[in-house]
Order: structure tokens, then C-alpha cells, then sequence
């Protein structure tokens, strides 16, 4: 391969030689995978020889210089370093034949690798020169082809087997058929690759001429290709957008700028320490890495980056992924390498959304984040599963991931806790919150590509705003949502805008798009003709927009089928007639009218059917006017179809009238999409506070769901002066937030902190759990959300940071005690007296003595600075050092002795304790008696010897209650929804709402009079409907509920799970647009009689139920409520 390369380039471009060699020598030290040599020296000063002198093969490489040139260099030494990381067999035998002098990689010597100008080729490599780092795919009839570099690419990566076989005397080829082509884009982009699609343009072409070809669009990691997505009929799943990432340093600390061209925006979040950016590169799934060249003398922080690469966490986090070094100004340098890499003009403007850290937060480091589960880990609980309910993923599961790793400045976190707390009493249902990716929305609007299902769910967004904003409840959350929508977004929109808009683009919309209820637009069907013919030729463009807008282009479509209809009956029932009437000796004659689906024909098919003699019967006129079918190439289709001219002539009418509606459509919602260009920024914004909103409800029911409260968070002084700060935390019956307090497996704890701690306490006393603990819950809170406690006080911490047990790098040469000291020292010298800092097991890498004086150094710096915080320790030899703490107290894990052992409590006490129970937890474990028997006597000889002997400190547990207060507080008043539910059942709802009423109202009024209950409650019966979800008020309460089928049939149930249960119910068929129907009542006795009374009684006033047979079950319903269970409601 190398003297390919060799004899093509030498020969072909002397003016490269001294470019080559500079690229060459600078190349060298890094000791790049790619071949040393990319001319042989040997060859400058003694010229290969070749047959007939300079002759044919010089002039061939003379030729094959002539499509490369200077620029092209560095993409061909690209594409080499990707051939040689090839390792299937048959992708290297590819590679083989590759040469290195054409950004195609063809030998022009092999067969089928012409390069000459009108082949195609040359087609390709000028394609390919636009876009030279992009795998091309283009458009040869029914397949996407591939060559050279591109063909060894799809083999490795995508599957697919070379064109040809392996056979070495032709180019490499490979492609993939039509149909294929979205799980062939999906491979490589899934392995980093970005693929440039060239289309044909469809049509007839004249006899010998080479069908036009253009380039379509793009994929890229995180950026679908959407060419032709206007034409489909179902909704278009997007990847999450991959943004290129760029990390430079300064004085001021790391930048790291995200570039995303799908939205056109970019961030530079600067002043960030070295944990901060490696959490943000676990966390991002980014196209492409640029390092900026600030990088390579830093010596601060933990990195030391040499010309080669050396040193901390940064270096070890990208010396196994693949980066490139910038240099320059790092923003404008950055965007130029984005324009770049997408082939976009250098006008393309980006915009600036970068939220500034001033009052802010420090985004999480990798430490906290990994140990509190906001980033996966194994062993340890996920925080970011216990915030939200398991239904609740996707888009609102990220936008919380995001929030708990970024967490907001006061004023965002105060108002997203406002919207919790009005989302926990509201009454009235709640929209279904439609989610939509913004990136799906700006590329789809962009390419004009968006089809009307996605105009359906536009359309959904801007109603649910709308439907928020005329509520008088959703409205006071709508208005706090547009605060933290404002800060994802970088768009600041005023309400009464908002509404407009919403107004304005959902009008339009409605104009536009056939919502499914208009009645104009049936597929066309004739008795004689299949009905899947008529399905297959207009469901691809029917019930897409309104017909009064493409009304010439439908009439025609309708007459050309009437037409089709009226030839196929004249020309072909005769024949079938005659064929049905018809019996012979050598077999009865067949024919019928036949769908060939793959020509898109209605045809005559039959055998058997001429007559042995004419007779000027019947349908021997229509026999005569058989003629073979042929397909659009003039190939006979077989032997026993047939056609006529005049359905022929028809059929093609009909064809061309179908693609004349469907271009119409099209135009229309390629126009539409145009129209919406100008209101990206609307929609983005629309979307964004829905899923806020979605995030925020699912948060919500799942908190109280689990027995979480809201907490009180406080602001803390800008200034970091110790006597000037008011840093003061209070937690209220704290418990593990993996635990459901409900289910009673909780240990309740008060935590007050006003300074730092120094917590003891032995092994497997909940030392960890509590400092896992707390931090989850200050997180919490200072984001905005609801806190696993009964009530909590929080500061906005400037910081929160957590560091649990470390573990060796062998890969950086560091052990867990340098990994240790390293994480610490982050820690320290980054807090302030707003910082909460939690250090689990202080010092334990090392020898003890010496641990336990930096171990006693730490807290005395920590103490100095006043932040709040809880350093745990084994190294009880911390208390007998003559430290100088001021703001410092010591808190232990309790213990208590049962029958002479020693128990954990797992109750936060004051004071020390010095008892670890390692025997006890060793023995636990498995560990054979006779090791735990000698290591008692080892003990004992040992604490025998200790002159300075200590003693266990045992104090009683704190009382601490054991239960909280009632998380669901009754509210003062019901009220009924405010906006009466349109459609077709509103008469049906309301005469099903007052019958409901006026039964359950009889009912515990009855109860309330014999006692049964002990006060009258108002009944309110509260609608939710399509597309609806009962509020979070209803978590955890007793309710009775009525569905209202759309055939008018109800069903009557209870639950304590109105949420779950309508949804287990939405998924059944028919149900998902069903009105329903609840009341809230006292307890499930309650709601067990009133449900036996209205299945008995609801018939007995016209309404038919699907579920009547329960009322007969023997003492359904009919059990006594104790007045303790009602009380607890």
C-alpha cells in the first residue's frame, strides 16, 4: 500500500515534497499511529524505475494528482488513521486496495475506479470534496452506494458486505438497500461518524444521460437526517442533540464552551475547577473534542499538561477519547471549527446562551455527583430515580438531571419551589404536558421537513399553555414555570406575549392541518377496484391538511378514480362475466381483477379465459382489447396479466393526479413550516415549559408519594466573611432518600447544624447513609425541590460537596491515598463560609499517626473558614490532639447494649463515640471465629499496653419521634374546574356528574347521620379530560371515579392511586380520549359503599355501566370506618 502511495504522490505532485516533510517532522514526536513515512526518501534521490521509461504509470499519477490538492493533506491522513483502526477481516482487505492520492481513496488502476470527468465517480469525489471528512452515501437507483474510504467504513462499522465480494481487481464498494437506509445512518453516527446522503432527483431521464443528483442534508451524532420526513405518517423520534466541546484555560480557571449546531447557540461556562469539567464530560455526549492550546503549561489544579499530555484528572478523563488542540481566541476559533466540521457559511450566526455563575452555585463535582447517584453508579442509590416517578423519563428526567448538576440561583430555585408548592394543592386536572425536543423542533422547522403529526403536537404545546393560562390555579404555576424556562432556554418571553403567540401559531396551525374531524377526505372506494389499491395511492397524502386548500387538486384526484372506476368496469367485468359462465374439459377458465402491488396497477388476471372459436359472444369484444402488462421500464410483467388502453390511460390519469395532490400537500406543510421559522424561539420556549412543567408534577406526586416536604430555603450574604454569614441548617426527621418513610423501614433523624461536625460512630451505623443523606437533601433544596424530611431549613450553598471512600488509579500511577488528598484538597481550598462540605472517613489511606494530623489539620482549616459541614472518622486519635476549633462540635452514630451487645441506633446523637464494632461487623460477614477469637486477644494485649487507655463513650439516644405529620393537608375548599370540557359528551358529562353528585352527597349524608363518619364533607366532583391527569392533591387520598366511554357506557371505581389507576386504564383500547369523573372522599370504606351504591343505582336512572356485576358481590363496600381512619384524612 505504501509504495502505491509512494509512486502516486512523488510522481504526481513534486510541489508537496516540502509541505509533506514539514507535516511529516511535526508529526514524529507524538509517535502517531500513522506510517512514518508518507514519501520514501529513497524514492527523492534514486527515482523508481518503471516500464517505458517515464511512460504510462508516471502519467497515470501525474492524472490522479490532478483531484487532490494541498488542502486535502490533512483529511487524507485523517482517513488513513481511520483505515488503519479497521479489524474485521474483510474491511482490511479492502483497505488494501485503497491508495492515498484522492480524498476517495480510488486506485484509478482497478476496475470500475475511473475518475474521469462525466463518470460518476467523478460525481462523487466532487461531492465528497465539499464535505472531505463526512462518510458519502449516494443515491444509485434502489440502493445508497459507498466508495473507497466511505465502503471500508460501512463494512466495519455498519455491517454491510462490499459489492462484488472480496474480489481484489476492483474498487471498494459497499451500500445498503432504500429501505435501510435509517438503521445504516443510525450505525455510523452511533460510532462518531458524520454522513453526507446525495439524492437523485426522481423523474424520467432521457436515454443515455446520468440522472441529476444533490446533496439532501446531513446526519450527524445527535443530528438525525430528516430529508423527506414531511412525507411520513408517524411521529419521528430524535436522539438527544450532540454538541462539539471545546475546554480552554485562564486565570479565572477551566471554560468549557458546547457548541450545538442544531440550535445554533452556544455556552462558555468559565471559572470552572478541574472536577467540575470532567463531571461535565461524564455527563455530555458531544460530536466532536477541541482542547485548546492554554491547556498544555497549566499547571493548576491536578493537571500538568505537557506537549504530550501528563498529569490529573482532566488528562486522564481525555487521553482515551479522541480530541483535537485549537489555538486563538477560544469562542471564535471554536465556531469556526463547528462551521466547518457542518459545511455551514461563515455569516451563520450562534447564539450566546450562557446563564453566568454570579450568584449561582457550583456546578457538582464528579465526587458528589457520582455518590449521591445524579450520575449512575453502581452500588450506590439513584437520586435522580427517587425525585421522579418511573413513568416520567425522557426530557423531564434530564431536565432535572441537569438542574440537581447545575443548580440554579436563588431567585430560579425560589420559584421553581413556588410552582411545587401550588402544584401540591391544586384541584383541578392537569393538561398532559406533550413534550417536545427543542433541537426536533429547530431542525425539523429549519428543513422545512415537519409532517402533520408533528403539527399535531405543536399544536397540543401552544393549547396546554393556553389551556394553563385561562385557569385561574395552572395560571399562578404558568407563571413561575416562565423562570427556570427562561434560564434552560436563554430566551426571556413576557406572559401576555406568550399567550399571543400561542394564540396566533395554534390558529394557523388549526387553519392548515386536518385535526381527524372533518369528513372530507375518505379514501376513495369503487366496488370493483381492491379497496388496499386506493389505501396505498392516497393515505400517503389524505388527512394531512384541510381539503379547501388543495380543493382543484382533490376533485381532480376524485374524478380520475370515477374514471379508473368506470374503464376497469367497461373493459373488464365482461370478461369476468363471461369467464364465471364458462366451463371447460381441460380446466375452467380464472380471471378476476387484481392490485399488483409492486407496479402500483389495477390489472386484468387470468388464464385460460380466450375462446376456441368467436363466436361474437359476450365479452369476446373486451378479450380482443387485451394487451400484456408491462412495468414503467417496458418489461412484461407475466403471462397472465393484462390491461387495456383505456384503463391503461385511465390508471396513469389517476397517477398523476394522486402525485399532483400529494405535491400539493406537501408544498402546504413545507409552506407552513416555513411561516414557523420566524417563531422558533416561541416554540422552543412553549416546549421547554412544558417539560419544566412535566418534570416538575412528576416530582411533586412521587415526593409526596414517599412522605417529602418543601423546605424553607433562606439566601445566604454575598459575603464570604465568617462573622457576617448566616449559615445555619435544619433538618427535621431526615431520612435516607432511598427509603419510602411510608413503608416504615426509616430512621428519623434531626440534624441542626450551625457549625461543622465531627461525627464517629461504628461500622455499618449509618455514618455514610447520613452523610449521603444530608447532602441529597441540601442539593435538593437549594435547587428548589421537595427534601426527604418532615421540614427542613436550608441555605443556598454556594457549594455542596461530597467526598465518600477513594479508590487507586494504577492507569495515572496514583493511590487511593494521592487520589484522597487530591479530592480533599479540591474541596478545601474551594469552600467558603457558604459551602457545605462532607468528608466520609477522613484520612483512611494511610498510617495512622500521621493520618490523623492532616485528618486534624482539615477540620482546623475548615473550622477557620466557617462552613457548615460533617467530617466522619474512625481516627478517634483526632480528639486527643490539641486542636484549635471554634466552629466545630461532635456528633456520633448511637449505639445501645441488648444481652451484652453492642447495637447500632442509627440515631445522630452529641458526643463520641469510639466503639467501631469490627469484630461484631467482621464476624457478620463470614470471617472464621478463630481469626475474630486471636483478634480479640491481639486487642486486648494492645489496649493492656496503652498507657493513655480510652474509653467508649455511650450516650442515650436522643427522643426523637418516630413518625411525621400528615403530608397531605386538607384544603380549605374544592373547586370545580373553571373551563367546561368541549366536545361531543359534554350534555352526557354533566347529566352524569349530577347524578354522581346528588347519589354520593344522599350517601354521606346518611353516614354523617348514623355516625359512621365523624363530619359532613362537601362533595365535589372534579372532571379530567382527554389528555388530562388528575393534580398531585390526590396522591395518597381515597377517591371514587367514573369513566365516560366514548359509547356513552360508564365505569364506577375506587382507588387510593388515581393517578396510577387512569393511566392503567388510558392504555386499554378506546380509552385514551375518555372523560372521567372524581370525587375525593374520606377513606377507602367510604369510597368502597359509595362505589356498591352507584353501580347499583346509575342503571336504575339510564346510564349503562360495563362493570354492574360488581355491585353484587357479597359485602362489597359495606365495612364500618373507624373515626381514626377517618381522621388521619
Amino acid at each position: 500500500m505504501q509504495r502505491v502511495l509512494v509512486s502516486s504522490l512523488v510522481a504526481a505532485t513534486p510541489r508537496w515534497l516540502p509541505l509533506a516533510d514539514s507535516i511529516l517532522r511535526r508529526r514524529r514526536p507524538r509517535c502517531s499511529p500513522l506510517p512514518m513515512l508518507l514519501f520514501d526518501r529513497r524514492t527523492l534521490s534514486k527515482p523508481r524505475k518503471v516500464s517505458r521509461g517515464i511512460s504510462m504509470a508516471s502519467r497515470k499519477a501525474t492524472k490522479q494528482g490532478e483531484y487532490c490538492d494541498e488542502g486535502m493533506l490533512s483529511h487524507i491522513l485523517w482517513w488513513k488513521e481511520k483505515m488503519e483502526r479497521c479489524r474485521k477481516p474483510s474491511s482490511i482487505q479492502l483497505t488494501q486496495r485503497l491508495v492515498y492520492s484522492n480524498i476517495l481513496g480510488l486506485d484509478t488502476a482497478l476496475r470500475n475506479g475511473s475518475l474521469k470527468d462525466g463518470t460518476l465517480n467523478m460525481e462523487i469525489l466532487q461531492f465528497k470534496s465539499k464535505f472531505p471528512r463526512e462518510v458519502l452515501l449516494c443515491r444509485v437507483g434502489d440502493f445508497y452506494e459507498a466508495i473507497g474510504f466511505d465502503a471500508c467504513i460501512l463494512v466495519e462499522h455498519a455491517g454491510l458486505n462490499p459489492f462484488g465480494g472480496l474480489r481484489s481487481d476492483s474498487i471498494p464498494k459497499a451500500g445498503c438497500p432504500v429501505v435501510n437506509l435509517r438503521q445504516t445512518l443510525d450505525d455510523l453516527t452511533r460510532c462518531g461518524y458524520s454522513v453526507c446522503i446525495v439524492e437523485e432527483i426522481q423523474g424520467p431521464a432521457q436515454a443515455r444521460t446520468r440522472k441529476g443528483r444533490f446533496i439532501s442534508g446531513h446526519a450527524h451524532p445527535g443530528s438525525p437526517y430528516v430529508f423527506g420526513l414531511a412525507e411520513v405518517d408517524h411521529d419521528v423520534e430524535f436522539p438527544d442533540p450532540m454538541p462539539v466541546v471545546g475546554i480552554s484555560h485562564s486565570a479565572k480557571g477551566y471554560c468549557l464552551i458546547s457548541v450545538l449546531e442544531t440550535m445554533k447557540t452556544y455556552s462558555a461556562e468559565e471559572g470552572l475547577t478541574e472536577e467540575a469539567v470532567v463531571t461535565k464530560l461524564r455527563i455530555c455526549r458531544y460530536h466532536h473534542l477541541y482542547l485548546h492550546s492554554s491547556l498544555r503549561n497549566d499547571s493548576s489544579g491536578t493537571s500538568r499538561w505537557g506537549e504530550f499530555g501528563e498529569g490529573g484528572l482532566l488528562w486522564g478523563e481525555c487521553r482515551g477519547k479522541s480530541f483535537e488542540w485549537f489555538d486563538g481566541s477560544p469562542i471564535e476559533e471554536l465556531l469556526c471549527k463547528v462551521r466547518e466540521i457542518y459545511g455551514l457559511d461563515e455569516k451563520t450566526v450562534f447564539r450566546n446562551v450562557t446563564v453566568s455563575l454570579e450568584g449561582r452555585p457550583q456546578p457538582l463535582y464528579l465526587g458528589t455527583a457520582t455518590q449521591i447517584g445524579v450520575i449512575p453508579t453502581e452500588g450506590i442509590p439513584s437520586l435522580l430515580k427517587m425525585v421522579l416517578p418511573s413513568n416520567c423519563g425522557g426530557l423531564p428526567s434530564m431536565y432535572i438531571r441537569d438542574l440537581l448538576l447545575n443548580p440554579p440561583s436563588f431567585d430560579v430555585a425560589a420559584a421553581v419551589q413556588e410552582a411545587c408548592r401550588l402544584m401540591g394543592s391544586i384541584t383541578c386536572s392537569i393538561p398532559e404536558f406533550t413534550c417536545i425536543s427543542a433541537a426536533k423542533l429547530v431542525k425539523l422547522l429549519e428543513s422545512k421537513e415537519v409532517n402533520h403529526i408533528e403539527f399535531c403536537r405543536i399544536k397540543n404545546v401552544l393549547d396546554e399553555i393556553m389551556l394553563m393560562s385561562r385557569n385561574a390555579e395552572l395560571s399562578a404555576i404558568l407563571n413561575k414555570l416562565l423562570v427556570p424556562a427562561s434560564v434552560a432556554t436563554g430566551l426571556k418571553v413576557e406572559a401576555d406575549m406568550l399567550m399571543n403567540e400561542c394564540s396566533l401559531i395554534s390558529q394557523r396551525i388549526a387553519e392548515v392541518i386536518s385535526l381527524g374531524v372533518e369528513n372530507d377526505q375518505a379514501i376513495t372506494s369503487f366496488e370493483h377496484i381492491p379497496k388496499e389499491f386506493f389505501n396505498d395511492m392516497e393515505s400517503s397524502w389524505k388527512g394531512r391538511v384541510k381539503r379547501i386548500h388543495a380543493e382543484e387538486e382533490f376533485a381532480n384526484v376524485d374524478r380520475a378514480a370515477e374514471a379508473l372506476s368506470t374503464a376497469v368496469i367497461e373493459d373488464f367485468m365482461p370478461i369476468i362475466s363471461r369467464v364465471k359462465s364458462v366451463m371447460s374439459s381441460n380446466g375452467s377458465p380464472k380471471g378476476e381483477i387484481c392490485y399488483a402491488k409492486d407496479h402500483e396497477a389495477v390489472w386484468f388476471k387470468g388464464k385460460r379465459f380466450t375462446p376456441n372459436v368467436w363466436a361474437n359472444t359476450p365479452g369476446e369484444r373486451q378479450i380482443k382489447q387485451l394487451k400484456p402488462a408491462i412495468d414503467s421500464k417496458g418489461r412484461k410483467v407475466g403471462e397472465e396479466w393484462f390491461t387495456t388502453v383505456k384503463v391503461e390511460n385511465a390508471l396513469n390519469r389517476y397517477h398523476e393526479t394522486c402525485d399532483s395532490a400529494k405535491n400539493k400537500v406537501l408544498e402546504l406543510l413545507r409552506g407552513l413550516s416555513s411561516e414557523l421559522q420566524d417563531k422558533i424561539n416561541i416554540l422552543v420556549f412553549c416546549s421547554t415549559v412544558l417539560i419544566v412543567a412535566k418534570a416538575l408534577f412528576g416530582h411533586v406526586s412521587e415526593a409526596r408519594r414517599r412522605g417529602w416536604m418543601i423546605p424553607t430555603i433562606s439566601p445566604l450574604s454575598k459575603d464570604c466573611i465568617v462573622e457576617e454569614s448566616s449559615s445555619e441548617m435544619e433538618l427535621v426527621g431526615l431520612f435516607p432518600y432511598w427509603l419510602d418513610v411510608n413503608q416504615g423501614n426509616a430512621i428519623l433523624n434531626d440534624v441542626h447544624m450551625h457549625s461543622l461536625f465531627v461525627l464517629t460512630g461504628p461500622n455499618g451505623g449509618g455514618k455514610s447513609s447520613m452523610l449521603r443523606s444530608v447532602c441529597a437533601a441540601a442539593l435538593l433544596g437549594i435547587c428548589g425541590l421537595m427534601v426527604p424530611s418532615s421540614s427542613a431549613v436550608i441555605p443556598h450553598f454556594d457549594s455542596i460537596m461530597l467526598h465518600m471512600k477513594a479508590y487507586d488509579s494504577p492507569a495515572d500511577g496514583k493511590s487511593s491515598f494521592q487520589i484522597e488528598m487530591s479530592e480533599i484538597r479540591a474541596l478545601v481550598s474551594r469552600a467558603t463560609a457558604r459551602s457545605l462540605v462532607l468528608i466520609d472517613e477522613i484520612c483512611r489511606g494511610t498510617e495512622t499517626a500521621k493520618g490523623t494530623c492532616i485528618a486534624g489539620s482539615i477540620i482546623e482549616r475548615l473550622d477557620t473558614v466557617g462552613c457548615l459541614g460533617i467530617i466522619s472518622t474512625h481516627l478517634h486519635g483526632i480528639f486527643d490532639l490539641p486542636l484549635s476549633l471554634s466552629n466545630t462540635e461532635f456528633k456520633a452514630m448511637g449505639t445501645e447494649v441488648i444481652d451484652g451487645c453492642v447495637n447500632p441506633t442509627w440515631r445522630l446523637m452529641d458526643g463520641i463515640c469510639r466503639e467501631s464494632l469490627a469484630f461484631q461487623t467482621a464476624r457478620g460477614e463470614g470471617m472464621p471465629d478463630l481469626i475474630i477469637r486471636r483478634a480479640e486477644e491481639l486487642y486486648l494485649t494492645m489496649t493492656a499496653n496503652n498507657k493513655q487507655a480510652t474509653s467508649m463513650v455511650h450516650n442515650e439516644p436522643s427522643n426523637v419521634s418516630s413518625s411525621v405529620n400528615g403530608l397531605v393537608e386538607k384544603p380549605d375548599s374544592l373547586r370545580n374546574r373553571q373551563e367546561i370540557l368541549p366536545g361531543a359528551f359534554e350534555p352526557r358529562r354533566r347529566e352524569v356528574e349530577s347524578a354522581v353528585t346528588m347519589i354520593c352527597k344522599k350517601k354521606l349524608v346518611d353516614l354523617y347521620n348514623k355516625r359512621s363518619i365523624i363530619e359532613l364533607v362537601d362533595v365535589v366532583c372534579v372532571a379530567v379530560g382527554a389528555r388530562e391527569q388528575p393534580p398531585p392533591s390526590t396522591v395518597g387520598r381515597s377517591s371514587i371515579y367514573v369513566i365516560i366511554r366514548s359509547d356513552s357506557k360508564l365505569y364506577v371505581g375506587q382507588t387510593d392511586d388515581l393517578v396510577g389507576r387512569l393511566h392503567a386504564h388510558r392504555l386499554k383500547e378506546g380509552m385514551q380520549d375518555a372523560t372521567i369523573l372524581y370525587i375525593v372522599v374520606p377513606g377507602k370504606s367510604v369510597a368502597c359503599q359509595l362505589e356498591t351504591l352507584l353501580i347499583n343505582q346509575l342503571p336504575l336512572k339510564g346510564f349503562k355501566l360495563i362493570n354492574k356485576a360488581d355491585g353484587k358481590h357479597r359485602n362489597f363496600g359495606i365495612s364500618r370506618i373507624s373515626e381514626e381512619a377517618i381522621a388521619s384524612h
